[in-house]
């Protein structure tokens, strides 16, 4: 298989078009909230994009206090795209400038704990992720 060049951005820079590319191709329903969904990503302490060339193909974002506690809410890379590395890299890049917090979460869901896991991440003793979620189907 021939490797793809990647380009790696901190950049807000991305329209809403792109945006809604990615996350209606991985079911997020986010999506169906784009401006809301723009604007948050927009407001993200922390944003980094990967680019096959002109083509947005994945994001991960983070909201923090700044000093002690990380959140990453959405890692999303293109279907077509996973399983290249693209995922770990973004992930690599933004855990990297919280290397020293006290606390870097994430809610992982169930097809994806085997990759957290592979990254570091580990189930936080015997706590469970709660919410409340409203979704407009």
């Amino acid at each position: 298989m021939t490797q793809i060049q990647i380009e790696y951005k901190h950049t807000r820079n991305l329209s809403i078009d792109d945006i809604l590319i990615l996350y209606q191709a991985n079911n997020w329903s986010s999506a169906k909230k784009p401006n809301e969904l723009y604007n948050a990503l927009m407001n993200s302490h922390s944003l980094v994009s990967a680019w096959h060339q002109e083509k947005l193909v994945g994001l991960i974002n983070s909201i923090t206090d700044g000093y002690l506690v990380v959140y990453y809410p959405h890692l999303l890379v293109l279907p077509k795209y996973q399983k290249q590395g693209i995922g770990l890299n973004l992930l690599k890049i933004i855990t990297q400038k919280y290397q020293d917090f006290h606390q870097q979460i994430l809610v992982a869901e169930a097809q994806t704990v085997g990759f957290y896991y592979k990254c570091g991440f580990r189930k936080a003793g015997d706590t469970q992720a709660m919410w409340i979620y409203h979704s407009k189907n």
